[in-house]
């Protein structure tokens, strides 16, 4: 890490990036990929520790989508993107983020669950996706610990996962081989806004001027405030997951999904099991209920796991909008400032599409995906 003296080595940016979880360091390195040259991230405590750290990694926009919509088609162009985006990240860190393609399983236990598959199948099929119906004795020829308690399932081979820890260590060192400045362990107090544009953003350690910002503090990016003007009320929420961790070696092939929970099998044994969703603000401890109430959503699933320790457990919080969706591209008032939070339960899936839709929007000025504008929210101006 760069030490305070190093930090204000350069006080000014082109691009100065608020967060450095998934979604900033993904915008950083792809800002840096098109031939920026003076990125910098700014990160409260350790870059990818928060939201990014906690995650389980899935990449499964099919699994739980009803419908073809703005939000889904982001999440398969997204998907679509990490074998390209795994194999080029390997190449400039050395890491292999594990991105693996085995693909995922959704599970019915009950007739309304398996109609709700019924419907799924249905309309991904016309939209020419990848999806297969097993019977529960299909199901668990592929995976022989399903309950037998599953009627049926679907397979959606296309989607995927991740080892999202992997993927922040591997983003950090490729952010570091491009030359983007990472400065951790430093709060952003407030953007500095003049004549309608940014002018740059008092931190923890001073002043740092720079005429483009992205505010991509995930939970904390409404609580980021500016010191002359007015941005739209974007009340990013704070909502807690927690998740559980089991050493199981061999348990599973799939990601396995109920529509209560899900187990994520890994490369190196473990076996995470989730997870909550919480409105209890900045609160993140793994609590007693929290706990059961994720371990009786895995046996439901898989009932070998009662026999099977809990090794670790741990807690996160997703950024939230209030309409459920991203936050991406640039206020409209305020020249020069970009929103990319709001990713909720999906940050790890669209770390590589937000990067691109960002990079772009900065350096090209050209908005795509403006359905996520924070311009949805324009009305609503902070008082």
């Amino acid at each position: 890490m760069r030490s305070n003296e190093d930090r204000h080595a350069n006080q000014s940016a082109e691009v100065a990036i608020v967060g450095g979880g998934v979604i900033g360091l993904s915008i950083a390195r792809a800002l840096t990929r098109r031939g920026m040259r003076d990125v910098v991230v700014i990160e409260r405590q350790e870059c990818g520790r928060e939201a990014s750290w906690a995650a389980g990694g899935i990449l499964a926009p099919q699994i739980e989508a009803d419908a073809s919509d703005d939000f889904f088609r982001l999440g398969c162009a997204s998907r679509d993107l990490y074998p390209q985006f795994a194999a080029e990240l390997q190449a400039e860190s050395g890491i292999d983020v594990e991105l693996d393609t085995t693909g995922t399983m959704s599970v019915a236990f009950s007739e309304d669950e398996e109609a709700e598959l019924r419907h799924r199948i249905e309309w991904q099929r016309t939209q020419g996706l990848r999806v297969e119906w097993l019977t529960g004795d299909k199901a668990r020829a592929v995976e022989p610990r399903l309950s037998t308690n599953v009627r049926s399932a679907l397979s959606f081979p296309n989607d995927y996962q991740v080892d999202n820890r992997k993927l922040v260590e591997a983003l950090v060192i490729a952010n570091q081989r491009h030359g983007v400045r990472l400065i951790t362990g430093c709060g952003v107090r407030k953007i500095q806004i003049s004549d309608g544009a940014v002018t740059g953003i008092q931190t923890e350690l001073g002043f740092l001027s720079a005429k483009r910002i992205v505010i991509a503090a995930g939970a904390w990016s409404s609580l980021i405030q500016a010191a002359e003007a007015l941005l739209p009320r974007l009340e990013i929420e704070p909502i807690r997951g927690q998740m559980l961790c089991f050493n199981a070696p061999g348990f599973a092939r799939h990601v396995i999904y109920s529509s209560r929970g899900y187990i994520i099998p890994r490369r190196d044994g473990r076996l995470l099991a989730g997870s909550t969703s919480e409105h209890v603000g900045f609160d993140k401890r793994v609590t007693e209920a929290g706990v059961e109430t994720i371990l009786s959503l895995a046996i439901e699933i898989t009932p070998a796991l009662q026999n099977i320790s809990i090794a670790d457990s741990w807690a996160g919080f997703r950024p939230r909008a209030k309409d459920d969706l991203p936050v991406l591209g640039s206020v409209a008032d305020v020249k020069g400032l970009f929103y990319a939070t709001g990713h909720y339960r999906n940050g790890i899936l669209l770390a590589p599409i937000t990067g691109e839709v960002i990079a772009e929007a900065i350096l090209d000025d050209s908005p795509k995906w403006t359905a996520f504008s924070p311009q949805r929210f324009a009305t609503e101006a902070r008082p």
